[in-house]
């Protein structure tokens, strides 16, 4: 049975909004809630890794896991792929690199994803949900992905490119990619020896390395587009919404 390693990447010095691992939301902190996320999915082990002592406290006093990195690294697949080496657990199969600013995110949205990885022996998944609101498409903060089939329920099919550039609804198959990867291990360490190519840089986004390696990226259907915390009117949309569902 393939065995999978969750890993979340988190740090204190955010550019637009710094410390926001520790905001509180219904009195724990937005990365508790994510490893809390993580952990009812019950696909595996679930730590953060962090260079930030005050975060890799608050994760303990919440009963969650956490290892210290190094403060160096470009990427945050970087730091996760140093908190493997670290932790040197045996046979893992897949490391799913879950974002540490999505306290939201849906727990079966991570089971689904996985459970993708797995039954098409995919090298390098990711997820994605349908846009609900055509704003979207103009907004640069928003990641699209574009995939080369119909994004449903039960396929599986490959991303063609990642943009924060305005799209119309004429573009086929576009939908809000959701920053969570899931990569097969072998992968992992293919991908971190890669050199950051001028389209990454460009776009700042880590995805189009592989595309630009010709790593072939697997979508998987979200059910909804959770609030990523970016900034303070992220943090209160979602604190709200999230205290209103208790």
């Amino acid at each position: 049975m393939a065995k999978t390693l969750i890993l979340i990447p988190s740090r204190m010095a955010a550019t637009r909004l710094p410390g926001k691992p520790l905001l509180k939301i219904n009195n724990l902190s937005i990365i508790s809630h994510v490893f809390k996320r993580a952990e009812e999915a019950s696909i595996g082990e679930v730590v953060v890794a962090t260079e930030d002592q005050e975060i890799f406290n608050d994760v303990l006093k919440n009963g969650g896991k956490a290892i210290l990195t190094n403060k160096n690294h470009k990427t945050g697949t970087d730091r996760i792929y140093e908190a493997y080496e670290k932790l040197n657990i045996k046979n893992i199969d897949y490391i799913l690199n879950l974002q540490g600013d999505e306290p939201d995110i849906d727990k079966d949205d991570i089971i689904n994803l996985n459970n993708c990885m797995i039954n098409h022996d995919a090298e390098l998944g990711t997820l994605a949900a349908k846009i609900q609101d055509d704003k979207m498409l103009d907004n640069k903060n928003v990641v699209k992905v574009v995939t080369n089939q119909k994004l449903e329920k039960n396929n599986f099919p490959t991303a063609l490119n990642f943009t924060r550039d305005n799209l119309s609804r004429d573009n086929q198959n576009t939908y809000h990619h959701i920053g969570v990867y899931s990569y097969k291990t072998s992968v992992l360490k293919k991908f971190i020896r890669m050199d950051q190519t001028n389209n990454e840089k460009k776009n700042n986004l880590e995805q189009l390395r592989a595309l630009d390696n010709k790593l072939k990226i697997n979508v998987a259907l979200a059910k909804y587009s959770p609030i990523g915390v970016d900034t303070k009117e992220d943090y209160l949309a979602i604190k709200k919404n999230m205290e209103y569902k208790i």
